[in-house]
């Protein structure tokens, strides 16, 4: 019987990365890979978290790829945010994320902005979380 040679381990990388900074009386999650059944559970924990801020700012430049699942759980985030009487925001997706998110009615349910600055300055309007 011949032995086999032991196989390097190999670490599974994150699906997807969520880094969030602090700007301001914001929070921005930087939101980096395919947003889709494979990557939720660790969306998810990313935000976590994010349901005691107060204002959120879901940043999506980075995002080529957005399923159903993905949807939910973006669309999870917010409420838990708006659950707790804050607000968010959903900016920067890219025209086919962009254009997935109109046809499934997010903007009912969540602002979608181009920008950054453009989501800080919705937070400012009088009335906003």
């Amino acid at each position: 019987m011949t032995m086999s040679r032991p196989r390097p381990v190999r670490r599974k990388e994150p699906e997807v990365l969520v880094s969030c900074d602090e700007t301001g009386a914001s929070v921005v999650c930087h939101v980096a890979g395919d947003l889709d059944q494979a990557s939720v559970s660790e969306f998810r924990e990313a935000v976590a978290h994010l349901s005691k801020t107060k204002r959120v700012i879901f940043e999506l430049s980075a995002v080529p790829f957005v399923d159903a699942a993905g949807l939910g759980a973006l669309i999870g985030a917010v409420r838990r945010i708006r659950d707790r009487r804050g607000g968010a925001v959903v900016c920067a997706a890219r025209p086919s994320v962009r254009r997935v998110l109109q046809l499934v009615g997010i903007p009912r349910v969540v602002t979608i902005v181009d920008s950054v600055k453009e989501a800080q300055a919705y937070f400012r309007q009088p009335g906003m979380a």
